[in-house]
C-alpha cells in the first residue's frame, strides 16, 4: 500500500497527529494541511487518492474545498469529517461530491474501513483485489458472482449488493445507504431498503441472515474474512 497517497487537512493538530501517525504505520503515504487553502495547493502536487477533510476549517471550510477540488475534475475519494452528524450537512456534503463522512469523535479503526472501502471503489487496482470473500465483482460487465455462479439482480440489487461488499466491516445504516445506491434526491421510504435486502438474501441463500446481518436500530453490515 505504499504508493497510496493520502491527504488529511483539519485545523486540529493534535487529530492531524494522530492521523499521520496511525495512516503512515498502515504503510501509506500521507501529506497534512491544517487549513483549505494549504489542501488545494497541497492536493494540486500530491494529487492523492483519499482526502480525509475537516468541515469545519478556517478561512475555506471543508465544503468550499471539496467543491473546488472536485470541480477540478481530480479523481480523489473524499471524506469528511463532521462534528455533528446533521442530514442537512451530510446531504451537503455528498451533493458538492463527497464520498463519505465520519463523525466526530471517531475510531481510528472505522476511518481505516472507510478509506479501504473507498479505495475498493474508486481505486482496486492500487489494492490488488478482484475478490472480496467468496464475492468476484466485474464492473466492467456489471456481473457479481457469489461462490462461482453469476447471480442474476436487477441493476439496482446489483448496485446495493456491491456497495454492501465493498463497504464490508461497517455497519451501514439505511440513511447511508439510501443516499449511495438510489442517490440524496431519493424521496421514498427508508423500507425499501429492507425490501432490496431480502431479495438479495433470498438469490444468496442467506436465510439465516448470517452473510447480510442485521443490526436492529442500526443498519445492515457483512463481515468477509
Amino acid at each position: 500500500m505504499n504508493r497510496i497517497r493520502i491527504l488529511v487537512a483539519d485545523d486540529e493538530p493534535p487529530i492531524i497527529q494522530f492521523l499521520e501517525l496511525g495512516l503512515l504505520n498502515e504503510g501509506f503515504e500521507i501529506r497534512t494541511a491544517l487549513d483549505g487553502e494549504a489542501a488545494l495547493k497541497v492536493a494540486a502536487e500530491f494529487q492523492p487518492h483519499v482526502l480525509i477533510l475537516d468541515v469545519m476549517m478556517p478561512g475555506m471550510n471543508g465544503f468550499e474545498v471539496c467543491q473546488a477540488l472536485k470541480e477540478t475534475g481530480a479523481n480523489v475519494a473524499v471524506i469528511m469529517l463532521t462534528a455533528k452528524d446533521e442530514i442537512e450537512d451530510r446531504v451537503k456534503g455528498l451533493t458538492l461530491g463527497a464520498d463519505d463522512y465520519v463523525v466526530k469523535p471517531f475510531s481510528f479503526e472505522e476511518l481505516l474501513a472507510r478509506i479501504k472501502a473507498r479505495l475498493r471503489n474508486q481505486f482496486p487496482s492500487l489494492l490488488g483485489e478482484a475478490a472480496y470473500g467468496p464475492f468476484r465483482i466485474n464492473d466492467r460487465k456489471k456481473e457479481l458472482i457469489y461462490r462461482d455462479q453469476s447471480l442474476e439482480l436487477s441493476p439496482t440489487e446489483y448496485e446495493l449488493l456491491k456497495y454492501i461488499i465493498l463497504n464490508n466491516g461497517i455497519v451501514l445504516s439505511k440513511a447511508q445507504i439510501l443516499d449511495s445506491v438510489w442517490g440524496y434526491r431519493f424521496g421514498g421510504e427508508e423500507n425499501i431498503v429492507e425490501v432490496y435486502v431480502r431479495s438479495l438474501r433470498e438469490k444468496l441463500g442467506d436465510k439465516e441472515h448470517r452473510l447480510i446481518r442485521t443490526l436492529r436500530g442500526v443498519g445492515y453490515r457483512m463481515d468477509l474474512a
